[in-house]
């Protein structure tokens, strides 16, 4: 467990990097990719479906990226792209394309609807935790 907590932090880190956000925001970025993966992991070993931990992760980064956003003065998306990075199926995506080369199209068809499916969930997630925060601001006006 350690060593994914590790490697996720490292992973949003690295794309944070790649994204050019700024320097003072790089370890917070790491942590909410973190965080994520944290979440996401402690679902699967509920155990539940991995759309639903997706979901679930996704709604944190985000609520965790509003947060971050406000109290380093940037925009919500710095935290939540690189934060968002350990949940993307691409190793899923990634069998479902060998599969097809292999002509295992029944597997390839259940595994390219499963990283569909986990990639929704994250946009839902995303989507949604944005919603309630607007609702929220709105209702406090």
């Amino acid at each position: 467990m350690i060593e994914q907590l590790l490697t996720s932090f490292i992973a949003s880190g690295a794309f944070a990097i790649l994204f050019n956000v700024p320097k003072k925001t790089l370890l917070p970025c790491g942590l909410v990719g973190m965080l994520g993966w944290l979440l996401y992991t402690l679902v699967i070993e509920v155990p539940a479906n991995p759309i639903l931990a997706a979901l679930a992760a996704s709604f944190l980064v985000t609520v965790l990226s509003q947060t971050l956003a406000k109290v380093y003065k940037t925009p919500i998306i710095v935290f939540s792209v690189s934060g968002v990075i350990p949940l993307v199926p691409g190793g899923t995506a990634y069998d479902a394309m060998r599969n097809v080369v292999q002509d295992h199209y029944d597997l390839a068809v259940q595994l390219g609807l499963k990283a569909f499916m986990i990639s929704g969930a994250i946009a839902i997630g995303l989507v949604f935790s944005e919603v309630i925060h607007q609702v929220l601001r709105k209702s406090r006006i």
